[in-house]
């Protein structure tokens, strides 16, 4: 079978998988939350009202002040909301998925089993 046969039916089956497959439904959960967006859109407002009073010289304290409650206040309503929490764990999943992967891919490749998932976490100490 040629390269990019392989490569698609491997694509076609990460599509498939069950881990894509929730977070393709998470982001459709995301995106239909209207009052997720109507925050996330609020947020990129103050987060750019935000900056532009802290490029002043001469800045407000108490404007500033104000924005970034505002902002600190916005955050923790997202990421209080199902939808946000549920499109992060899925991500999250479909990361590790890729991740493995990419290191079954890099082990037939190498013949070397990889050991570093550059997340310190999983780590026994660098080599």
């Amino acid at each position: 079978m040629e390269l990019f046969e392989l490569a698609k039916t491997l694509g076609q089956a990460i599509a498939a998988d069950e881990r894509m497959i929730a977070f393709a439904a998470a982001k459709a959960a995301y995106e239909a939350d209207e009052e997720l967006q109507k925050l996330s859109s609020e947020y990129q407002i103050q987060q750019l009202a935000l900056g532009q009073e802290m490029a002043k010289t001469e800045r407000d304290t108490l404007l500033l002040d104000t924005l970034q409650g505002r902002v600190d206040e916005l955050y923790r309503l997202i990421s209080e909301r199902p939808s946000y929490k549920e499109l992060l764990r899925t991500q999250q999943a479909v990361n590790d998925l890729m991740n493995q992967v990419n290191r079954t891919i890099e082990t037939a490749i190498t013949g070397e089993e990889s050991r570093c998932t550059h997340d310190c976490s999983t780590c026994g100490g660098c080599h």
